[in-house]
């Protein structure tokens, strides 16, 4: 490569300048491989450079200020949904929201509320309310009610006199991180049922984070995780509706902030001002606007277009090209490219048989770091870096990555994960193509965690090691990284009941409500016909047995049926007896569609249920929900 002298001089430098310490405080990752290791990501920034210096990639530029005391605080009582402490208004959600927390993470809502009220006070700039009034004297625990630390089922409540039932994840839903199978691979169980924040019982004093501490680039040095599924089964990240989603980030926020703290580790942000971005075109709009755009052309996508195109088209043809994202592509030529894109793309003219492998490559990777704000955000980036610095044990930072990847916005999470999939596809192909799972990572970081903004180059290029490390484990557990944690979705639920529950109180002391439901006892009162001798009103409906559930399949001849359950009865044996019944009336169309059983209302949005989840388990978990079978969202 013609810049390859110019990268090994920099490490050179990077080598002798170890050598002495340095005024600024050197993280535990930095130096901790080798230059001849690190050759691969310093060529990848030289490479990244020069595309900008040729004006190849336009300037977009992130804009920092740096907060005031207190300002970081409001804005994360803000961002975990806990606004209504600030304005002091007396809302619904906070207060659901409140009575669902554990212990941990009511003690990391009250030291940020006292930060945020005390820094108030200093100012005088107004009263605000005291920190007794939301959590009651100040004491070792709150006032309000927490969840239990005791293991929880994993998507409901805890049903007396039942223990959890453990089985083992698949293989295809479980990675197994030891490539080199020479080497025995460690294997280390995962659990969702306690929080992560919980968990952390003791914290280790002087041998947690060693000063000198090394990674081994070796694929067989990391451990392999098993998830063990509770009689609720799993939860993907597209499973749970967007409502309920968003109620997963505010407690991902408050739980990881909790798990820091139990760690004795600062969780750092980013304060973004403001950013500048393209509204229309392909390279360097933001991602909300892009597939704003995209979803005009393409109802309901969820990945850009541009993207999705750039992706495939290396998977068809790339993924044995040797060298494939190390080897760069010809500067002229995707500058060429990246200009016919923008003007073709939407037009259906561009043609893609004139994309050599390497220039698609080098496409992609312009497109990642063009986008105003980075693929994993400005407000986060300190924490994924922080992970590493600060925390040796891979299962515990393999926890923190997981809350991460949840606070995501929905855009982002969506792109990330068809990046991280094509990622691990070129892994997988490394016997042609030459790139293992390191070589992989030190390419892919730079692009994802060296952004535009004011911030000194010095701390970016000291975290080298750091960031390749935390792409190695977004390849590598990704399966793991998507699965919705159940103790969040168990806190999701007992969200959504207070919230129902405080709504019912609202509505019974409604003076004009509790009128018209006067009317409506005296109606009932009064005998009614059935019309037509086929629909009854509700209230002389029969009450469908306890353990009977009645399944509706809009897309099948037969739409409805009602379920006895029992204790062994799986949601993929409901999903099999209706296609048993509906094997000769059903459309090949429908035949073709993954169909999946849906829990739909009660103290959930809409949860696509996971094949081996137990069907009584979760009925009682949730009797008022609807049970439907339709095609599972892509």
């Amino acid at each position: 490569r013609k810049s390859l002298p110019r990268c090994r001089r920099i490490n050179r430098m990077l080598s002798s300048e170890s050598a002495s310490p340095p005024a600024f405080s050197r993280s535990n990752s930095q130096a901790s491989m080798d230059s001849t290791s690190m050759e691969d990501f310093w060529c990848e920034v030289e490479s990244i450079k020069e595309s900008s210096q040729d004006g190849s990639e336009e300037a977009t530029l992130l804009e920092f200020k740096p907060a005031d005391e207190g300002e970081l605080e409001a804005e994360w009582l803000q961002d975990v949904g806990l606004s209504t402490l600030i304005s002091g208004a007396e809302e619904e959600d906070g207060q659901a929201l409140l009575s669902t927390l554990t212990r941990t993470q009511a003690a990391a809502v009250q030291k940020r509320y006292n930060t945020y009220t005390q820094t108030l006070r200093k100012k005088n700039k107004h009263t605000v309310r005291d920190v007794r009034d939301i959590f009651g004297p100040s004491d070792s625990s709150p006032t309000f009610e927490t969840v239990p630390v005791s293991p929880v089922p994993s998507n409901g409540i805890q049903l007396p006199g039942q223990k959890p039932v453990w089985k083992s994840v698949s293989s295809n839903s479980c990675l197994d991180c030891g490539l080199d199978k020479g080497s025995p691979s460690i294997t280390e169980e995962l659990s969702y049922e306690v929080s992560f924040s919980e968990s952390i019982t003791v914290l280790p004093k002087t041998q947690e984070w060693p000063k000198n501490q090394r990674f081994k680039k070796e694929d067989s040095a990391l451990p392999k995780f098993v998830v063990r599924k509770s009689r609720f089964g799993l939860t993907e990240v597209g499973d749970l509706s967007a409502e309920d989603m968003k109620k997963i980030r505010y407690l991902s926020l408050i739980e990881l902030t909790a798990f820091y703290d139990a760690l004795g580790v600062e969780l750092k942000r980013n304060r973004t001002e403001r950013v500048r971005g393209r509204e229309n075109g392909l390279f360097g709009v933001p991602l909300t606007i892009l597939l704003e755009n995209d979803q005009k052309k393409v109802p309901g996508i969820k990945v850009p277009l541009i993207f999705q195109k750039l992706l495939l088209k290396l998977e068809e043809t790339g993924l044995e090209t040797e060298g494939i994202l190390r080897v760069p592509g010809s500067a002229s030529r995707v500058k060429n490219l990246h200009q016919e894109l923008e003007a073709k793309f939407y037009e259906d003219t561009f043609d893609w048989d004139q994309v050599r492998n390497n220039d698609a490559a080098g496409l992609l990777k312009m497109f990642i770091r063009e986008l105003p704000s980075p693929l994993f955000t400005v407000e986060y980036l300190p924490a994924f870096i922080t992970l590493v610095e600060k925390i040796s044990k891979i299962k515990l930072q393999l926890q923190a990555l997981h809350l991460l990847i949840m606070l995501l916005p929905e855009a982002n999470r969506d792109t990330a994960k068809a990046f991280l999939q094509f990622l691990e596809k070129v892994v997988a192909n490394e016997g042609k193509n030459k790139m293992n799972l390191w070589n992989v990572s030190m390419i892919v970081a730079p692009n994802l965690f060296i952004y535009k903004g004011k911030r000194a180059n010095q701390q970016e290029m000291q975290a080298a090691a750091t960031t390749a490390h935390i792409v190695r484990l977004l390849i590598r557990y990704q399966d793991i990284l998507w699965t919705v944690p159940s103790f969040l979705i168990s806190q999701v639920r007992k969200m959504n009941e207070a919230a129902m529950n405080n709504s019912k109180r609202q509505l019974m002391f409604d003076k004009g409500v509790r009128k018209l439901l006067r009317r409506k006892t005296m109606d009932r009162e009064r005998p009614e016909r059935p019309e037509g001798g086929v629909t009854f009103p509700p209230y002389l409906q029969p009450d469908i047995p306890e353990g009977v559930i009645r399944v509706y399949a809009p897309l099948h001849s037969k739409v409805s049926m009602a379920i006895q359950l029992n204790s062994q009865t799986k949601a993929k044996d409901i999903l099999a007896r209706f296609h048993c019944q509906n094997s000769q009336g059903s459309s090949q169309n429908m035949r073709d569609q993954m169909q999946s059983l849906h829990e739909i209302g009660g103290n959930i949005g809409q949860h696509c249920l996971d094949p081996d989840a137990y069907m009584l388990d979760v009925y009682r978990a949730n009797p008022q929900a609807e049970w439907v079978i339709k095609p599972k969202a892509s």
